[in-house]
């Protein structure tokens, strides 16, 4: 086999090396490849990882794609023993009666102003309390960032009754009851979770905290330095130089943020007892012109309603995350949890 030949080009004023690559003939070269064993390895091997990665996508997405068509369905795709995966009577019935009787567009609307007020704020909230367990040396930050993460493993639902009192007879220091002479009831407003979120106590926030903590050790801290020694000060530090770097790492929160809460149960069944504050969580129920009595599928008929709603409460995040998912594994990466 001939040894492959190097040689100089000028192209203008700059020199290239120029590879000129082995004139074995082709076919030499093809039954050399098909004849090594380095070839069948790594072939086998090829082969053995689509199967492995099409088997694993397979059951991960085929509960997904099946619900998907199952929203299609009609009543008589249920009950046809034929129907497996692709209805016969493709029909938006389904849709059609979620949207107008379980009042889509409103509980749409109303999720979406939560979601945003509540992401926005956790999102400020975190960064500030992030920044300063990262970058301030004070007594007491250890077990401060204890009690942070402590709050990750403390179930929600031990706290439910203990919330509900706090905001039903809210009061700061019993201040309210002294002045007006009674306490405030919260229920039924957005008070709530806004008061939690700007504390940092709300849904999930310890892990945003501890993201943008760990974030926030991973910033040089000569970039500080420099900033103090060019006379600013920490606040103008922290919004012209750390800010700017640290977006990647916000949008990542806001996007857990605004998830969690869009998708939420817990807080959204205990603070909103009107059905005039109509959520997402509200949707999911079978309508009136839906139900089946006495029909043969009635209990598969109804779990795929429930799950229509359920993709269409999930529909919007989806259109979300094909837009900023970018963003969101930048984020994940520069927190120091992976790598």
């Amino acid at each position: 086999m001939n040894a492959e030949v190097k040689t100089k080009k000028r192209f203008g004023k700059k020199e290239f090396d120029v590879d000129f690559e082995d004139r074995t003939p082709l076919k030499q070269r093809i039954k050399n490849k098909l004849t090594s064993k380095t070839f069948y390895g790594n072939l086998v091997w090829a082969i053995f990882r689509y199967v492995l990665l099409i088997g694993i996508a397979y059951v991960i997405l085929y509960p997904f794609i099946s619900k998907v068509f199952g929203s299609f369905m009609s009543k008589d795709d249920f009950i046809d023993v034929t129907v497996k995966l692709i209805p016969k009577y493709p029909t938006l019935d389904t849709y059609k009666a979620i949207i107008e009787e379980n009042r889509y567009f409103e509980a749409l609307f109303n999720t979406t102003i939560l979601s945003l007020l509540c992401a926005i704020v956790q999102m400020i909230t975190t960064m500030v309390i992030g920044y300063g367990l990262a970058k301030f040396k004070f007594k007491g930050n250890t077990f401060l960032f204890f009690c942070v993460v402590f709050t990750m493993i403390v179930p929600h639902q031990a706290l439910r009754l203990a919330l509900f009192q706090k905001f039903r007879y809210f009061d700061i220091f019993g201040i309210l009851k002294l002045v007006t002479g009674s306490t405030l009831n919260l229920i039924n407003t957005y008070w709530p979770l806004a008061v939690l979120s700007i504390g940092g106590l709300a849904f999930k926030n310890g892990l945003y905290i501890f993201l943008m903590r760990q974030f926030f050790r991973g910033v040089p801290d000569e970039l500080e330095e420099a900033a103090y020694v060019d006379g600013s000060g920490v606040f103008k530090t922290f919004i012209r130089i750390i800010v700017p770097l640290s977006v990647p790492m916000l949008i990542t929160v806001f996007l857990f943020a605004f998830s969690w809460q869009w998708t939420d149960d817990f807080y959204s069944t205990m603070f909103f007892t009107k059905t005039s504050n109509y959520l997402m969580p509200n949707i999911v129920s079978v309508p009136s012109c839906l139900e089946a009595t006495g029909f043969e599928a009635e209990m598969v008929y109804a779990s795929a309603i429930t799950n229509t709603c359920a993709l269409m409460i999930i529909l919007p995040l989806l259109i979300i995350y094909c837009f900023c998912q970018k963003y969101l594994v930048q984020g994940i990466e520069r927190s120091g949890i992976v790598g």
